[in-house]
């Protein structure tokens, strides 16, 4: 998708960052595939969150959270958390990927273009099936990964997540 770009966090973004965060707030929406920053948001601050994704990269140094901006206006419309990786946990309930598009934007391809970067970095990084997993009742999300060649691979209960959550594969 033309007019987007995937941007490291950094110090630049603060505001930006932590109006899309107030945005779901505001509309009742759930936050997921934040890399954690509605958490560290409520609990600490925006630059104890980078350096959680500095701690992130240098752990596990694949795995990356990226904001979803458009160019036009510099406004953060998403956000997808890539992680190339192979674990039980990435396997079966995590994904290698995830991502959440402000309530606002919603509906404008912004998650199927961050779906797209995510599936490139991961098969660059030599991963072949990628999966990613959503909330069994969140349709938008599933209709992003069918767009992307997501095929439903599981549908289960997660006691870590206490939801009902399905499990897609791109190959």
């Amino acid at each position: 998708m033309n007019g987007l770009k995937l941007a490291l966090p950094s110090p630049e973004y603060r505001e930006r960052a932590i109006d899309y965060i107030r945005e779901f707030h505001e509309y009742g929406s759930e936050v997921h595939g934040s890399g954690s920053l509605d958490r560290y948001l409520r609990e600490s601050t925006y630059e104890a969150w980078l350096e959680k994704i500095k701690g992130d990269l240098a752990n596990v140094p694949a795995e990356s959270t990226y904001f979803c901006v458009r160019e036009a206006d510099g406004r953060v419309v998403g956000m997808v958390n890539i992680r190339p990786v192979t674990s039980e946990f990435i396997m079966t309930e995590a994904g290698h990927v995830g991502y959440s598009v402000r309530p606002t934007e919603r509906r404008r391809g912004y998650a199927a273009f961050m779906l797209g970067e995510a599936v490139k970095v991961c098969r660059a990084a030599g991963v072949r099936d990628v999966v990613v997993s959503c909330e069994a009742g969140n349709a938008a999300s599933a209709g992003t990964i069918l767009k992307c060649g997501g095929a439903l691979d599981a549908e289960f209960y997660s006691e870590r997540f206490k939801e009902v959550i399905q499990r897609y594969i791109i190959r």
